[in-house]
């Protein structure tokens, strides 16, 4: 009997076993992105996001829907995601992952996702430019990882590599999973909205992240 797994319900050790992931630590993911300056425009823009998020946690615990209105979809506009080329999708199913010698299915729900609709007028399978799973603020945005893993495995079964998204909030995580045998992924430093120069990196590599649907090598 085939069992029917939840992509909620899986650990990191449940990502690694189940589809052969590993963690590499061998090189700086933020090698892969070219990172530019800020206009002055963008970096005042950052620090009302990182004000609006500070009132908001002062008061007390906020949700997954608000933690995606209030510095999620700001950040993304900021980064240029919002245009043509890219559609937004939000509370996206996936397709199955089939564990065959585990007789296994893993099902799940991403919480957004950026695709690149200029790659899929060339090819069947669009590119996917960012996954993002987000919790509340009261957990811990690293218990979004296996989740946010077992999304961009998924992807990456058409692509190169994928960038994915863990936050709550205040606490954000960038990986890359990269195809491979075994396929593996990187996580980037810890950012945050409290401290100015992690706040204002994390815009600057989503911007990054979003100029990679123009670069052909990122398939």
């Amino acid at each position: 009997m085939t069992a029917i797994l939840d992509a909620r319900n899986l650990s990191l050790e449940d990502v690694h076993r189940l589809l052969k992931l590993e963690e590499s630590l061998n090189e700086s993911p933020l090698s892969l992105l070219s990172l530019e300056h800020l206009t002055e425009f963008e970096q005042q823009e950052v620090l009302k996001i990182r004000d609006v998020f500070r009132s908001y946690y002062a008061s007390g615990r906020f949700s997954e829907g608000q933690v995606k209105f209030l510095t999620i979809a700001p950040l993304m506009w900021l980064a240029g995601f919002y245009q043509q080329g890219i559609k937004i999708t939000i509370e996206e199913n996936i397709a199955d992952i089939s564990i065959e010698d585990e007789d296994t299915v893993v099902k799940g729900r991403m919480d957004i996702l950026a695709v690149s609709r200029t790659k899929s007028k060339t090819s069947i399978t669009p590119f996917w430019v960012l996954v993002v799973e987000t919790k509340n603020s009261s957990i811990e945005a690293l218990e979004g990882l296996p989740q946010l893993l077992t999304y961009a495995y998924k992807s990456s079964e058409h692509q190169e590599s994928v960038w994915g998204l863990t936050t709550n909030g205040l606490s954000y995580w960038f990986v890359n999973l990269k195809q491979g045998n075994p396929p593996t992924y990187q996580l980037l430093p810890e950012l945050n909205l409290f401290d100015l120069q992690r706040s204002l990196q994390l815009l600057q590599i989503l911007k990054a992240i979003c100029k990679l649907q123009y670069t052909s090598g990122s398939l």
